[in-house]
């Protein structure tokens, strides 16, 4: 999972990452939006998970966070479609729109994440 973070020209943390992981980007750049007490919540029920077969769940405006111990989903609220109405050999393009990765590189991102909108270079 590659990701880039990046200022854009009124200051705003815009975060970039690779083919398909993007629905973590627009998580940061939608929900996130430097509010670090957000991450803080992620954090501490990551930790309230770890080991166990518990779920939590984060609903935002456009994204939701699901994290169990092993991975983080994230997905665009409005990814709702009904499979029947799809002519078929056809399929929706979803890559920017839902993403999994594991939890420990997504504490990871979440670290550098606030150690870049903390410590500006």
């Amino acid at each position: 999972m590659d990701y880039e973070f990046l200022r854009d020209v009124s200051g705003q943390v815009i975060v970039r990452m690779s083919m398909g992981h993007e629905a973590v980007g627009h998580w940061f750049n939608e929900e996130v939006k430097e509010q670090l007490a957000l991450l803080d919540e992620v954090e501490q029920a990551a930790r309230e998970v770890a080991g166990s077969e518990r779920q939590w769940q984060k609903v935002g405006h456009e994204y939701t966070l699901l994290l169990d111990s092993e991975e983080v989903l994230i997905r665009a609220n409005q990814l709702s479609f009904a499979m029947d109405e799809m002519e078929e050999g056809m399929s929706y393009y979803d890559e920017e729109s839902l993403a999994l990765c594991g939890v420990d590189d997504f504490l990871t991102l979440v670290a550098k994440y606030r150690e870049f909108v903390q410590y500006p270079r």
